[in-house]
């Protein structure tokens, strides 16, 4: 028997009184009487839970997949309650441990530990504590809650982090801290050095050729302090799971690595999520803040199913860009949408930037072509191909427009990213 609060207290009570003072149940009578009387003295002599104090400590934030610890702090300032706490939290908070057993005397402090491993990205709320406090003698219990406000936010797991150590040496070799050193437009003269067959002639230096008596090349460095703005869809086309994961959060990996990558290449990074209305704005953080301001702006951007409205996207690229700059545009090849609201508006950005439009390719499609041992599979891999054929034509249509269009597997997505923005750096299109 579990009574909560004063009102269950009297109802208790009440039955009580009315067993005993009813003749016509006879022996009956008695017995219930007796056993509800125990069961209300237990519940008086029962510590009080709504009188305990409860506060938290502990992480508020930790990547999808890795482990939280909250620490719920306990202190009794009234008689000893003895039972069980359950701290209560959304299921994808992903709690890990089971209600927790309570002794506190009085005067006495305890600390409860609740483990998390969060399953969806985002914020995740305490709901509240609930304490069940069992009488001496185990007939009756008092249960009390309480609101002890915590968030948790779980952040983007950046696994592509792992391609992160290989980039960066790639990196280092344009930008001249190894013996190799390439020439692009608009970029930085670094040093003169002899021709190698092979090497392009556009590089080489008449004028030191001409004294030294030998064929002399310039050396060039890439340009550093370029913008690079990476814009990510998050309207319904990027809702769709490839893989084990919305394309939104694949796409959400390739931006982090390419934020990192860019950064230690001296380029300033701002981020943009947008569909019908800007959802993750972060403009030019310092290059120590990048990574965490951006994985905190897109802890809490899920996947909107409205159509995105692409002049909404462009107006707030160009407001956002004096420069020319680079800018990643991480969407879906749907020919349908790229043809009707991409297209038509995309000229203005074009004309004043680099752009590059990244999609998440589904590896499914490939294996659904291989595949017709029957009537159904056969039916399957035609409308593979023809998928496959309608992102094949709406990439060259975007290629010929002026975009560099990178169209791979999520495993693939964000190190191929980093390969075309090294590309570009070594061209000097930046």
């Amino acid at each position: 028997m579990v009574v909560t609060g004063r009102a269950g207290l009297l109802a208790a009570l009440g039955v009580v009184f009315v067993a005993v003072l009813m003749p016509s149940w006879g022996g009956v009578g008695l017995v219930v009487a007796a056993v509800l009387l125990v069961c209300v003295v237990d519940l008086l002599l029962a510590g009080s839970p709504r009188r305990l104090q409860l506060s938290r400590e502990g992480d508020t934030a930790v990547r999808l997949g890795e482990r939280a610890v909250v620490t719920m702090l306990v202190a009794n300032p009234g008689r000893r309650v003895k039972g069980l706490l359950r701290d209560a939290w959304p299921p994808s908070a992903g709690v890990q441990d089971p209600p927790h057993k309570v002794d506190l005397p009085n005067g006495d402090r305890r600390r409860f530990v609740t483990h998390l491993i969060p399953t969806r990205r985002g914020d995740r709320h305490a709901y509240r504590v609930t304490i069940r406090s069992i009488g001496p003698l185990g007939f009756a219990g008092r249960q009390g809650s309480h609101q002890v406000p915590w968030t948790v936010r779980a952040l983007p797991p950046f696994n592509s982090r792992k391609h992160l150590p290989s980039r960066l040496a790639r990196l280092r070799e344009l930008d001249g801290r190894t013996a190799l050193l390439v020439r692009g437009q608009g970029t930085e003269f670094d040093s003169l050095r002899d021709y190698v067959p092979g090497d392009d002639v556009r590089s080489i230096d008449w004028r030191a050729t001409a004294r030294r008596g030998n064929v002399v090349l310039r050396t060039w460095r890439p340009e550093r302090d370029r913008q690079v703005a990476i814009v990510i869809d998050s309207g319904r086309m990027s809702a769709g799971r490839v893989g084990d994961a919305p394309r939104l959060d694949h796409a959400m990996d390739a931006a982090l690595l390419l934020a990192a990558l860019a950064t230690r290449a001296g380029d300033r990074v701002s981020l943009l999520a947008c569909d019908s209305e800007v959802r993750a704005d972060v403009r030019r953080p310092a290059p120590e803040d990048v990574l965490p301001s951006f994985v905190n702006a897109l802890a809490n951007v899920d996947a909107e199913l409205v159509q995105t409205d692409f002049r909404v996207v462009v107006s707030q690229v160009l407001e956002r860009l004096g420069q020319r700059s680079l800018v990643v545009l991480l969407t879906g090849l749907d020919p349908a949408v790229i043809e009707e609201s991409l297209l038509p508006v995309i000229g203005p950005l074009l004309r004043r930037h680099v752009v590059v439009l990244a999609s998440v390719a589904d590896p499914r499609l490939a294996e659904m072509e291989l595949e017709r041992s029957d009537l159904i599979e056969v039916y399957g891999a035609a409308s593979a191909a023809r998928t496959r054929l309608d992102r094949e034509r709406v990439t060259a249509v975007l290629t010929r427009a002026g975009v560099t269009v990178v169209d791979e597997a999520p495993d693939q997505i964000a190190p191929a990213l980093a390969d075309t923005y090294l590309a570009l750096k070594k061209a000097g299109r930046l």
